[in-house]
Order: C-alpha cells, then structure tokens, then sequence
C-alpha cells in the first residue's frame, strides 16, 4: 500500500512537474515585488504602519491574543476562502490566470510583510519573521501551491476535451481534484491553529 501510494505521488510530481517549477517562480517574483513596494512607500505612510505595528507588538507581549478561538476562526476561515476560490477557479477554462494572480499576490503579502519588518526594525525583524510569519507558511505556501497547481491541471484538461475535442474522461479527474482540495484544507486547519496558538508564543519570546 505504501509502495502504491509513494508510486502515485512520484508519478503526480513528475507529470507536474514543470507547473510546481512555474508557479515557485511567480510566487518568487510576487515576493520580490512585495519587498519592494515597501521601499517605494512614502515616509509618513511607513510610520503610520509602523506606529500599527508597535500597538500590536505592546499588546502581544503583555498579553498574547486576547481570543484565540475567534482568531483561529478568522484565520482558518481566510485559509478556506483562498482555497474554496481557488478550487471553483480551477473548474472553468477562464479561471486559469486568476489563479496564477492569486499565487502572485501570496507572494507579494509575504514579501511585503517581511521586507517591512526587516526594513523597519533590521536584524530585530529577520527574527520577528522567522517566529510570526515563516512557521504556518511552511505550511500554507506549499497547500496552496498544490491546490493552485492541481487547479490549473483540471483547468488545461477542461480546456483539452472542450476546446481541442480530445477525449477524456472528466468525473475521475475531478473527484481526485476535490479530494486533493480536501485534504490541504486540513494542513491548512493546522496552520490556523499553529498560526493562533504556537506563532504568538514564539513572538512573545523574541519580543520579551
């Protein structure tokens, strides 16, 4: 059984390769563009985040979250938003570039968000980033990956047996698709309550 499933997961990765290739790159770029955008802010507009950010860093060292449960369900609830969209985007021809965007624009929220630490607060902000940002997207930015690369893969067959008239049986692929969906929905449950529970506390460590 074992031997089965680690022969599915080669055999996925080798057919994909070159979208999983494609869409590290746009993420990469998405991050590059992201550290800049907080380069070109204006002055004012750079303390005015920054005086935000200090309110919750005082807040977050004296106290932690103040509700973690209604944190945890704001965060999973973003995490399945973004990957409900992403799903119904990958069932139509037309929604093949929105996902690419939606990578993109992941990308540039990550780039931004530790470009203006860094920027903000140098070494002090590498450390700040690697205990508030870096843990959950060690989960999040590989589920989503996957369910954005597995997306554009249904969308292009959509496109094979709609548009070029070429055979294929559609329900089979859509079933492994969901089921796909399904299962990064859970790492993603994870990385909410990594993202509520573990995050903070390895953010009070460094802020105290």
């Amino acid at each position: 059984m074992r031997e089965r499933v680690g022969q599915t997961i080669q055999a996925y990765a080798k057919d994909h390769q070159s979208l999983y290739w494609f869409t590290i790159v746009l993420f990469a770029m998405g991050i590059i563009f992201g550290a800049v955008i907080v380069n070109s802010l204006p002055l004012s507009q750079r303390q005015e985040l920054f005086g935000f950010l200090q309110y919750f860093f005082n807040n977050l060292g004296s106290q932690g979250i103040p509700e973690p449960t209604a944190h945890f369900q704001q965060a999973f609830g973003h995490y399945a938003k973004t990957v409900g969209i992403l799903w119904v985007l990958g069932l139509s021809i037309i929604g093949l570039p929105m996902i690419l965007l939606l990578l993109f624009l992941k990308g540039v929220v990550v780039g931004f968000t530790v470009g203006f630490l860094v920027n903000q607060l140098q070494w002090h902000g590498v450390t700040l980033a690697m205990a508030g940002v870096l843990p959950q997207n060690l989960l999040v930015v590989p589920a989503l990956f996957i369910v954005g690369v597995s997306g554009i893969s249904f969308s292009l067959r959509l496109i094979k047996t709609r548009l070029l008239s070429k055979r294929d049986v559609i329900l089979p692929h859509f079933v492994g698709y969901t089921v796909l969906v399904v299962a990064m929905l859970a790492v993603l449950t994870v990385a909410a309550l990594f993202e509520t529970f573990v995050s903070p506390r390895l953010m009070q460590m460094v802020l105290n």
